[in-house]
């Protein structure tokens, strides 16, 4: 037993010096027992631009010589200033006006509930208290974050006050819309995932064209939840950058400073924005940490990074890699289903009989597969891959060898 209580795992869980990571460099990552793996989940989707990435490390470091702290409590610094500037340039100068700093995501998904809140508040309507979030999707664990999670992760347990939240399937426009019927006049906010993060499923255009239809109509904010998708994971560089209209808020965070520091960013759209500036209304939250400079330095690094061309490129390229991957595994029957999109790929592998491997064996495959050199993230079916953008060949048919010799493995147990 080590003295960390891992997140998402038994206090007491064993673990051997081939599980306890010592360092980590580009796309592979060391451990103790001196093994080396291919990273295929860019850390938990936070690190696309390879681990130990030369230009954040000296921003940051450069920015810790310079002010190693600096508060965003009733002030701002520089650093902060151009950070904000830089990524409501990269999104779009006219979908966004300010940003608020947070330290993850889901400590940002608590902030946003409580600014749709408050925003009705403003307009007094302060009925408005109900926020709606899709079955299957996944916020964080915060408190307000965990109770807005779709996903059954325990909420029962905690006591989350969930009084005010809804959640509808991401398929059926019409539910959504029944719901709006019967509460619409309670309804502040809407929380989408572009892409449900635990079972990789895509929001359909329809469905989101549905949704911007029925704001419209009944007046409530939507809020894009982009900690996942965000920065090129689904394609584009922001998922809901392709929409027809742009959400009110988009929340980043995960590949925001490229892991190297806990941080995300809310960007507020001109709806919120302005109608906070003319009521002259305090947005009453804060975080020690959030939007420190070394937050800025590495934010500003990993904008500048998304700005070349080369990258942009290199994010298609991994795309179409981990898609040949995946059909290749369905090709030759060790899979039976690929969801997801871009660089974002979860794959139902084929268990006993060839049946769809059900979810108290993923736990096997995750480990088979590390055994065989690689790590992958585990699925409500499979498995899930979403490799860093500098993947090339080369990774690839690592990552292939170790995803074939470690089913292979699954089956001889079960035979």
């Amino acid at each position: 037993m080590t003295a960390v209580w891992p997140a998402m795992s038994p206090v007491d869980v064993p673990l051997g010096p081939e599980r306890i990571a010592v360092s980590a460099k580009g796309h592979h990552v060391r451990f103790a027992d001196d093994s080396v793996r291919l990273c295929a989940t860019s850390g938990l989707w936070n690190v696309p631009l390879g681990y130990g990435h030369a230009g954040v490390a000296e921003a940051v470091a450069a920015a810790l010589r310079d002010a190693s702290y600096l508060t965003l409590f009733r002030a701002v610094h520089r650093p902060a200033e151009d950070a904000a500037a830089a990524l409501l340039d990269l999104a779009g100068a006219d979908a966004y006006r300010s940003v608020v700093f947070s330290t993850s995501g889901g400590a940002a998904n608590d902030a946003v509930m409580k600014l749709a809140r408050q925003f009705h508040g403003e307009r007094e309507d302060p009925a408005r208290t109900i926020v709606v979030g899709l079955r299957g999707s996944y916020h964080g664990t915060m408190y307000g974050s965990h109770a807005l999670s779709g996903d059954a992760l325990g909420q029962g347990a905690y006591a989350l006050d969930r009084r005010a939240v809804r959640h509808v399937d991401a398929d059926d426009p019409a539910e959504l819309s029944a719901l709006l019927q019967r509460e619409g006049s309670r309804v502040g906010a809407v929380v989408v995932e572009p892409l449900l993060g635990s079972g990789a499923h895509p929001l359909s255009p329809a469905f989101i064209e549905a949704v911007l239809d029925l704001r419209d109509e009944h007046g409530f904010l939507l809020i894009a939840d982009e900690v996942a998708t965000g920065f090129g994971r689904t394609g584009p560089l922001f998922a809901s950058g392709e929409w027809s209209r742009t959400p009110d808020l988009l929340v980043l965070s995960k590949a925001l400073t490229n892991g190297a520091l806990g941080a995300a960013a809310i960007l507020v759209g001109p709806r919120v924005s302005s109608l906070f500036a003319e009521r002259r209304a305090i947005f009453v939250h804060g975080e020690t940490q959030a939007g420190t400079p070394a937050v800025a330095a590495a934010i500003l690094a990993v904008v500048a990074e998304f700005r070349r061309p080369d990258v942009l490129l290199a994010v298609d390229r991994v795309s179409e890699g981990v898609r040949s991957l995946a059909d290749a595994l369905v090709r030759d029957g060790l899979a039976v289903e690929i969801r997801g999109r871009g660089a974002f790929v979860a794959i139902a592998l084929t268990g006993p009989a060839g049946a769809r491997l059900t979810a108290d064996r993923v736990p096997d495959a995750v480990a088979a597969i590390a055994a065989a050199g690689a790590i992958v993230h585990p699925g409500v079916d499979g498995i899930q891959l979403i490799p860093g953008y500098g993947y090339g060949d080369a990774e690839f048919a690592e990552l292939d060898q170790a995803i074939r010799v470690g089913w292979a493995r699954m089956t001889e147990a079960w035979s």
